[in-house]
Formats: structure tokens, C-alpha cells, sequence
């Protein structure tokens, strides 16, 4: 019985290459501060998210603004969220795909409707 469970993983993880869709990815979001005068606004965000049953980090390192966006892409999260002065002003974030594809800025509640609606489809 077992053995078929591992041998499913293994299929599951050949199949998707470690790219895993959202609805099954072990890391779907994280959320980059540009500055750490930002920190506690993407902690709110976090705070939202876990809410929402979706797994999400925030990156409060002293690392540059590039590495941490590195870091996520190399650590395979599907969305990375920059948030900066310009976002906390306006209730948003700005959304990163792991491809670095920068998909802009969108306020928090579409963002978590968006995510939502994806788990939801399987996507």
C-alpha cells in the first residue's frame, strides 16, 4: 500500500519538474518588503493570507531587494509579492510569478480572491 503512495510522488514530481501548481505547492507565497519600514504591512498581508488556508512567508533578511527575489524564485514560490511604500499607501502589492514574469499591482482582497479562485480551479 504504501509503495503506491511513494510511487505516486514520484510521478507527481517527475510531472511538474518541482514546479508545483498553487493548489498543491508546499511554498505559494512570498512576500518581499523592499525596505523593513515595510515589514509590519506584510505581516497584515501574511496575516490575510494564512487566514485563507494559504501557506505564505514573509523575507524580513537584511538581504538586498534583488537577492530576495532570488532566493523565492530559487525556493520555487509561486508569487512573489513586492511590497513597498508605494503598495502600503494604496492597500496593494505588487505580484511576481516564479517566472519573474511581473504580473502588477493589485490590491490585497483581488489579490486573495485571485488565489482563491485558482485554488479553486486547480490551476
Amino acid at each position: 500500500m504504501l509503495g503506491s503512495v511513494e510511487r505516486m510522488f514520484a510521478v507527481l514530481c517527475e510531472h511538474y519538474g518541482g514546479k508545483w501548481p498553487l493548489w498543491l505547492s508546499p511554498r505559494q507565497v512570498m512576500i518581499i518588503p523592499i525596505h523593513a519600514d515595510w515589514n509590519e504591512y506584510c505581516q497584515d498581508i501574511r496575516s490575510k493570507l494564512h487566514a485563507e488556508n494559504f501557506y505564505a512567508d514573509v523575507d524580513l533578511s537584511k538581504n538586498t531587494f534583488q537577492k530576495k527575489v532570488r532566493n523565492a524564485q530559487v525556493s520555487q514560490y509561486n508569487y512573489q509579492l513586492v511590497v513597498g511604500a508605494e503598495e502600503q499607501k494604496n492597500g496593494t502589492v505588487n505580484i511576481r510569478t516564479r517566472e519573474n514574469k511581473v504580473e502588477g499591482e493589485m490590491k490585497v482582497d483581488e489579490m486573495i480572491a485571485m488565489l482563491k479562485k485558482m485554488r479553486e480551479e486547480y490551476q
